[in-house]
């Protein structure tokens, strides 16, 4: 009997990670399928091991809601205790390989925004690349919400875009700023001025991002603070696209710097005191440890801040 007892215990010690990892995976991704999916388990498996971990701390740790599941207050403490050391055990080998000197293998995800591809990571990347070119790396093209839902579910590593709301289960890191620009056709009435003020800008039509994107807040906010009325003539999808309308004489925009190379059939005009710079950088879940590779891809961007993001996780 003492040797079955025994033999129990270590089982239970042996399947004590998995167990904490298929509820780790539920609780990021809201789903005990998704979960299963991420672990390449049956979904039955993951259910009884997160019942198992409910049987022995006796507690409730989801609220089910058909297919969709929430976290309970005691989930909550409980997955704020175990993510740190489920994310240790499953970059272990990640870091093992580092501590020996050896980086130059393993993955790297980035979320990011087209506007972040297209104009501030392709040197960046170049540059890593060219370092490590046995890393294998992912690019994930996605609007900011998508982003964040990847980084919950532990999808991608990090995220590299511009953050104004910046949810309590998130970090935000700016290391880029870049000046608010009007930009007109060449031969644009506004284009005879290097100074505009609000009230003649909402006298034109504007292009404008699609409405959900931060852009659109921002003008909006920033008109209606100074009870003024604007016009939107067109929603479009991407810098390029908003340029190449703005240059046909559909309207004229407000945009970032980022976006423009000093190339474009425009005419520019800072607006910089009317509207707020913005900044880029990388956002990250919180209580989310970098693997070496994302460590060496953000000292790219900035050699100071994976020590302050190290900081942060020892809560120094």
């Amino acid at each position: 009997m003492a040797i079955e007892e025994h033999s129990a215990r270590q089982y239970y010690k042996h399947n004590r990670f998995q167990q904490l990892r298929g509820f780790c995976h539920a609780a990021q991704t809201g789903s005990i399928s998704k979960a299963a999916e991420r672990m390449y388990l049956s979904q039955p498996s993951v259910s009884l091991q997160i019942q198992a971990l409910e049987r022995e701390l006796k507690v409730v740790l989801f609220e089910r809601r058909g297919p969709k599941i929430k976290l309970t207050p005691d989930g909550q403490v409980l997955y704020e205790l175990c993510l740190p050391l489920v994310d240790g055990m499953e970059t272990l080998p990640e870091n093992f390989s580092a501590r020996r000197g050896n980086c130059e293998y393993g993955r790297l995800d980035i979320a990011a925004g087209e506007s972040t591809l297209l104009y501030l990571l392709p040197n960046i990347v170049s540059s890593f690349a060219q370092q490590y070119p046995h890393i294998r790396f992912n690019l994930h093209n996605v609007t900011g919400r998508d982003g964040l839902e990847m980084m919950r579910a532990d999808e991608v590593d990090f995220a590299v875009g511009s953050m104004l709301d910046i949810p309590d289960d998130i970090i935000y890191y700016p290391i880029y700023t870049y000046d608010p620009v009007l930009i007109t056709p060449l031969d644009h009435p506004l284009s005879r001025s290097g100074h505009v003020t609000l009230e003649e800008i909402s006298k034109y039509g504007l292009i404008l991002p699609p409405r959900h994107l931060s852009t659109w807040r921002v003008v909006k906010m920033i008109f209606q603070q100074n009870h003024l009325e604007f016009r939107v003539t067109l929603e479009a999808g991407g810098w390029e696209v908003i340029k190449t309308y703005v240059a046909l004489g559909m309207g004229i925009s407000i945009v970032t710097s980022i976006c423009l190379t000093g190339k474009e059939n425009l005419h520019c005009i800072p607006i910089d005191e009317h509207f707020p710079k913005r900044s880029y950088g990388v956002v990250m879940r919180k209580s989310k440890f970098l693997t070496p590779q994302a460590k060496r891809f953000i000292d790219l961007m900035d050699p100071e801040l994976c020590n302050r993001i190290e900081l942060n996780l020892s809560g120094a």
